[in-house]
């Protein structure tokens, strides 16, 4: 399974891909790239990783439910890229949703 630490993401392979920022993100037209937008919500530490006392950054306070809603969003374009990549294979242009990319 992929792992993703210190800007290198590693897979199962043996691969290894090195990033600029610390996420990678899915566009509505399956197309991947490194998120590096400002964080919609995330943790901000004080002192450090192993930091209790640091806070939640949710810049567009957003409830659980939004926050839910967003997972299952990305959930299912990751979901249908992995569908689309079976059916279609990696180098076959028809694994992307050409009607978001547009």
């Amino acid at each position: 399974m992929a792992e993703l630490r210190k800007k290198l993401l590693s897979l199962a392979s043996g691969r290894q891909v090195r990033l600029y920022g610390s996420s990678i993100a899915i566009s509505k037209g399956l197309e991947i790239g490194e998120g590096c937008a400002p964080n919609i919500f995330s943790f901000s530490g004080t002192e450090g990783p192993n930091d209790p006392d640091g806070k939640v950054i949710n810049v567009h306070n957003l409830s659980a439910n939004d926050l839910e809603e967003i997972a299952d969003y990305n959930i299912q374009l990751w979901m249908n890229l992995k569908a689309n990549l079976r059916r279609h294979g990696v180098a076959n242009p028809k694994v992307f949703n050409h009607d978001a990319i547009r």
